[in-house]
């Protein structure tokens, strides 16, 4: 909002949604980190009504997804950007078949990578966002039942949780060595560029744990592999502020959203408007300052109009969430 009327109008309308009153940067109760937090919005393209929605709701980046244009397209959308004060810092790369039991797909998976990681290099956006595969169709443990052992050299799992899983074990074997071997090949063309490989952790019933999927990212010992940390992804396994820790120094960028759960519910849970959930959201900026993450957190989630969302990032980024 462009106005002190404006933004009195704004929390007014917070407050009429449910939300808490406060003023920006002086609420009670706000805490004083180290680190710095900028936020930004996902579209699927840059447009200028895209651009207004940004610069009226105070974002001053923004994350984008269309794989469709060409790398000339993307640097037209770079340019405006930057012409506006905004920056494009992400770009999704999206799901790749990197586990696929055909190598054609896998190859083409590759490829697919590749071509990205150069549209990514277009957009100006220093990190793209990867998910390395998923598996499903088989019995599996449930979230809260996941207690997986695993080999620290070769990560090969011995044993998903207490029970029997023997087709879960070889399927997130077989997607860890696929997964490795094809990031391996895409991680020289990142480095070429610029552009770093975001791996996220998402419902792909893959690294499920914290330990697991920090052991994931860390084995490739490569400083253009990473971790893009959803912090309301994968809530339904551990607590997110355990996946912050875990990851640490491996996070290059985080999504955020809430996830209410439910161990009776068939997913363990769902996703839910941001403050409806079950993250502790004040404990979670703490363990982001304790790992000494600066930099981009993405808002991925519904329920809010953006400027809502918006507040709901500053009280978020001020502890007061």
């Amino acid at each position: 909002m462009t106005n002190r009327r404006g933004f009195l109008i704004g929390t007014a309308a917070l407050a009429a949604a449910g939300m808490p009153r406060f003023t920006r940067g002086e609420e009670a109760g706000a805490e004083k980190f180290k680190t710095v937090l900028k936020k930004a919005l996902i579209r699927k393209r840059l447009t200028q009504d895209v651009v207004k929605t940004l610069k009226e709701n105070g974002y001053p980046g923004v994350e984008l997804m269309d794989k469709t244009v060409s790398e000339a397209e993307a640097r037209a959308a770079r340019r405006m950007a930057e012409d506006e004060g905004l920056q494009i810092h992400s770009f999704m790369g999206g799901w790749f078949e990197f586990n696929s039991k055909d190598p054609a797909k896998r190859m083409a998976s590759i490829e697919e990578g590749k071509k990205n990681l150069r549209l990514a290099k277009a957009y100006g956006a220093s990190v793209m966002l990867v998910v390395a595969g998923r598996i499903g169709g088989m019995p599996m443990p449930k979230p809260h039942e996941f207690k997986p052992e695993f080999d620290s050299k070769s990560l090969m799992l011995s044993r998903a949780a207490e029970g029997d899983f023997p087709e879960y074990v070889q399927a997130q074997n077989d997607a860890t060595k696929y997964a490795q071997d094809a990031v391996a090949e895409l991680a020289p063309v990142a480095a070429e560029l610029g552009v770093k490989i975001g791996l996220e952790n998402v419902w792909n019933n893959l690294w499920v744990t914290p330990d697991f999927a920090a052991a994931f990212i860390r084995s490739f010992r490569n400083p253009w592999v990473k971790s893009y940390l959803d912090l309301g992804n994968h809530v339904r396994y551990a607590p997110a502020e355990k996946w912050v820790e875990a990851l640490s120094d491996q996070i290059v960028k985080m999504h955020i959203k809430d996830f209410k759960v439910d161990r009776a519910a068939k997913n363990g849970g769902a996703f839910v408007r941001i403050g409806d959930g079950s993250i502790d959201w004040r404990r979670v900026r703490r363990a982001i300052d304790a790992v000494g993450y600066n930099g981009w957190v993405s808002i991925e989630s519904s329920g809010w109009t953006d400027a809502e969302h918006s507040a709901i990032m500053d009280k978020f980024f001020n502890g007061t969430l």
